[in-house]
């Protein structure tokens, strides 16, 4: 599955996401501080072994905003998804055990069940957004940044 991101010049970057099936509608993406929402959850679901927004999509499902929202899997990849974008506005990465209590504790406060999280997923996790983080700081207004996710689960079961 591809993912191309387009930097705007106003509020929002823009997403396409091109599967098997074709070409999705575009995804407006608000702007954040950080790289894009979606860009987050590249980086996660590219780790993790449980389907996610981005992973469903590719799998068929609904391109709508969050239209894979409500199943179980992609609850617990939202959840993870915001811990590590918490961490992006603050600009301080949490300690493992402290990251895994509080994405515990937020899982549990929406009725989500947590994904298993070890100290090797988010080293993972952490270096792919470093890693886009300074790819899409060059990439110009109106520049295109193109991401690939593989539809086949990666090594960190949960």
């Amino acid at each position: 599955m591809k993912l191309t991101f387009t930097k705007g010049s106003g509020k929002s970057d823009r997403l396409v996401i091109e599967t098997a099936a074709g070409p999705r509608p575009p995804i407006d993406c608000p702007k954040q501080g950080i790289i894009p929402h979606d860009m987050v959850h590249w980086a996660v679901e590219a780790e993790v072994a449980a389907a996610g927004f981005l992973r469903l999509i590719g799998e068929g499902g609904d391109s709508g905003q969050r239209g894979a929202l409500g199943i179980a899997s992609a609850e617990s990849v939202e959840r993870l998804v915001e811990m590590f974008q918490g961490e992006g506005w603050s600009n301080a990465v949490l300690p493992d055990d402290a990251f895994t209590a509080l994405y515990a504790t937020t899982c549990e406060a929406r009725g989500d069940a947590p994904l298993s999280v070890t100290g090797a997923l988010l080293t993972a996790v952490r270096t792919r957004i470093a890693g886009v983080s300074a790819q899409w700081a060059a990439v110009p207004v109106g520049g295109q940044l193109m991401l690939e996710l593989p539809l086949e689960q990666r090594g960190h079961p949960q």
